[in-house]
């Protein structure tokens, strides 16, 4: 009987000890198609399933079409175009922790290289099936969501990422949290101050260019609150130096703070501080 032993020389610190797989998405052209120029604060993979069009980044535009991957280093506006006669359709992998190195890549001078690279976006044609097989079975295991997917997931992007930088000479580095938190005291600093206007999620994702869910995720990480949890704290932290110096009406000042109605902030308020906005202004009276 034959026997052959491989033995594995070293231990390499995976990607996925760096990296954490934020989600798997899949989008076909349909005509409410809406072509939005966007950032993220993290990578994106897209690949181009079918179909054909054009990608947008960095002041630049380039073809894309099946098989193609581009690759979207985070803070990077883009958008993709599909052409109408052949819709694209394409999965994208939104990657927390790692941005990627183009260095050692020469952009294609004389038009035939099948790479593309910008300073933050590279683009090649994927010759391999594995790729594919792999994104599909991503998303299946996110669709099924059974037990323990999510680790699936992950070591899928780490075959993945593997096969990439095997192939194409890339390479990765981690992702400077520092950009990140400035994204987020600028989403804290605005609260704090504008805290009387109508906020939502889209509001504040607009300011910064952030996929609103990811945004959300990032500041509640960040400050310990959600968004409109933060947002609510404000609002009765300045309620309570109204009720406290001013003789403003509980409906004013339900207004004043940017609350729809009055029993909206009295509601609010209590479940906050365990008093109406009424027992509040008294018992700080009684103090005095």
């Amino acid at each position: 009987m034959g026997n052959t032993r491989h033995r594995i020389e070293n231990n390499k610190i995976s990607y996925s000890e760096r990296s954490k797989l934020l989600y798997v998405s899949t989008s076909k052209y349909e005509d409410d198609w809406q072509s939005i120029l966007h950032s993220h604060p993290f990578s994106e993979l897209f690949f181009v399933v079918s179909g054909s069009g054009s990608f947008i980044a960095e002041g630049s535009e380039f073809p894309v079409s099946q098989n193609d991957m581009v690759i979207i280093n985070p803070h990077v506006q883009h958008t993709e175009k599909s052409l109408h006669t052949t819709p694209l359709e394409y999965i994208v992998l939104g990657i927390e922790g790692l941005s990627f190195s183009f260095e050692n890549i020469a952009s294609a001078q004389d038009g035939i290289s099948m790479h593309t690279a910008l300073g933050n976006v590279y683009k090649y044609n994927i010759q391999s099936s594995n790729v594919y097989a792999y994104l599909n079975i991503m998303l299946e295991e996110i669709s099924r969501k059974e037990e323990n997917y999510e680790n699936v997931c992950q070591n899928l992007l780490e075959v993945l990422l593997i096969c990439m930088l095997r192939n194409d000479n890339l390479s990765v580095v981690t992702t400077n949290n520092t950009i990140l938190n400035r994204e987020c005291t600028q989403i804290k600093n605005y609260l704090d101050a504008n805290y009387s206007e109508n906020i939502t999620l889209d509001t504040l994702a607009s300011l910064t260019h952030m996929n609103k869910f990811y945004m959300a995720h990032a500041f509640t990480k960040y400050t310990g609150l959600s968004p409109i949890n933060y947002l609510l704290q404000k609002r009765i932290q300045e309620g309570k130096s109204l009720l406290e110096s001013t003789t403003h009406s509980i409906a004013q000042i339900s207004t004043m703070l940017g609350f729809s109605s009055q029993s909206y902030f009295s509601q609010v308020f209590k479940k906050a501080t365990g008093k109406t906005p009424i027992q509040h202004r008294n018992e700080f009276k009684k103090l005095k």
